[in-house]
């Protein structure tokens, strides 16, 4: 067995180590093809939006689940190659689906093709996690970072027309060419503009992800061009109040936390944050001067007032969003069967094919989400798969850090709410979830270089 995250714990007790691969002869080709399927997943992701809303908005619905069949094809092609072994988190996440599957059918909405929808993130996302791990290596993932810095440039520019234009404006246009806008209310008349996805919620994810992609590059800087590196911190600068997005500044903030934790095990790097922080002061003293800035930066400040009055406190935001939903479905709500409603039911698409209209038919939250689906016991079972991963991925994350290696700690600074908390019901939010946990496995292979 080639381990991959070498875990101390319960998981080592387990016939198969839960974050290992199997050797196996992948010919070269072979795996290249599959490298190219999980890059092309990754740009279907960025731009599955743009499909739906300017190029092809009349498949917009078909497009929504475009990445199904490619994520379908990499499990069918690893699966061939042998190249994935069972693991306890695969197992139980994939025994979790077919059961939901079923106890759906026969015993909830009885919709089948709401049952399939639901079920697709158990049997097709949850595993590409592990494909995802053992096609890319860590060098795969750097360069998907440099990328990422290229990627956030023009996507702030466009972020910035979306929010000085028009909801009425081409480049404001709607899922399926909707005229009336694809922006979500914001502050002060301005909308929260989507960037090149569906919906601002993907936007707010990509630059997280950017996020952890410039902190890792300015304690290694030797990995990047410093002009690049420049252009993407001060895009993701100026993503923050164009975006009116508190998310976005709150999972910045996490991972400069993190940074901080890496400064603590890492002292030697202290000088060279100090200077980037420097440098980040008085380039938020320059652009602040400029009214294009401050405008943005006035709207993200209302709305940070507004929805801090109308949610309360930091204590009631975590216990509603984070805590809410879980306690809300299983001591607020004692009409939920004990094999829930059925999978799919929870999502927007289930919603749309039971009802007709867009409404959360169970709970907007994540884990009420999964409880009111697949009942008490699945869904707590889900949410504890879930969670066990999380807590091993953390000290095996952070155990990078005292060797050197930061980019899986400063990666994990955005993936652990999306994948452990996080609406996978939104295919967007899926997708960054699965991507980024996979990533993160990829970083615990051999690396062929040691990092700079």
């Amino acid at each position: 067995m080639e381990s991959i995250i070498n875990l101390p714990g319960p998981a080592q007790n387990l016939k198969d180590s839960s974050f290992t691969f199997s050797k196996n002869n992948v010919t070269g080709t072979s795996l290249k093809a599959l490298k190219y399927g999980v890059w092309l997943y990754f740009i279907l992701l960025v731009f599955e939006g743009a499909l739906r809303k300017w190029l092809l908005p009349g498949l917009a619905t078909p497009i929504l689940i475009i990445r199904d069949p490619l994520a379908i094809w990499l499990i069918y092609k690893s699966w061939r190659m042998q190249m994935i072994t069972p693991n306890f988190y695969l197992t139980s996440m994939v025994v979790i689906g077919i059961v939901g599957f079923f106890t759906a059918i026969f015993l909830g909405h009885k919709n089948l093709a709401v049952a399939i929808f639901g079920t697709r993130i158990f049997l097709i996302y949850f595993p590409l996690i592990f494909i995802i791990g053992k096609v890319f290596t860590a060098e795969d993932v750097t360069d998907l970072g440099i990328f990422l810095l290229w990627l956030s440039v023009p996507m702030t520019i466009l972020v910035a027309f979306q929010f000085y234009s028009p909801q009425s404006a081409w480049v404001n246009r709607g899922v399926g060419g909707d005229m009336e806008g694809g922006g979500f209310s914001g502050a002060l008349g301005y909308f929260r503009p989507p960037g090149t996805f569906s919906f601002t919620t993907g936007m707010v994810q990509f630059y997280s992800l950017v996020a952890c992609f410039i902190m890792y590059f300015i304690f290694k800087p030797k990995l990047v061009n410093k002009f690049l590196l420049a252009a993407a911190i001060l895009a993701l600068i100026l993503s923050i109040p164009l975006s009116i997005s508190r998310t976005l500044l709150f999972q910045v903030a996490l991972t400069v936390l993190f940074s901080s934790i890496i400064l603590s095990k890492k002292p030697a790097y202290l000088f060279k944050m100090l200077l980037a922080l420097i440098a980040l002061a008085m380039l938020f003293l320059v652009i602040n001067k400029i009214s294009f800035f401050n405008t943005a930066l006035s709207a993200f400040t209302e709305r940070f007032q507004n929805a801090t009055e109308s949610e309360g406190g930091l204590k009631e935001v975590f216990l509603d969003r984070f805590l809410g939903g879980m306690v809300g479905a299983l001591f607020g709500n004692d009409t939920i069967p004990f094999f829930g409603f059925g999978s799919g039911m929870g999502t927007n698409v289930g919603s749309r094919l039971l009802t007709g209209g867009k409404e959360f038919l169970i709970s907007e939250g994540e884990w009420g989400r999964l409880i009111g689906e697949l009942g008490p016991l699945f869904g707590l079972l889900a949410i504890a798969v879930r969670l066990s991963f999380c807590m091993q991925m953390a000290w095996a994350c952070y155990k990078k850090v005292l060797v050197n290696d930061f980019l899986p700690w400063l990666l994990f600074s955005f993936g652990f709410i999306i994948f452990l908390q996080g609406q996978w019901a939104q295919p967007t939010t899926l997708g960054f979830a699965t991507f980024v946990a996979g990533l993160i496995l990829a970083l615990f292979k051999p690396r062929q270089s040691d990092p700079v």
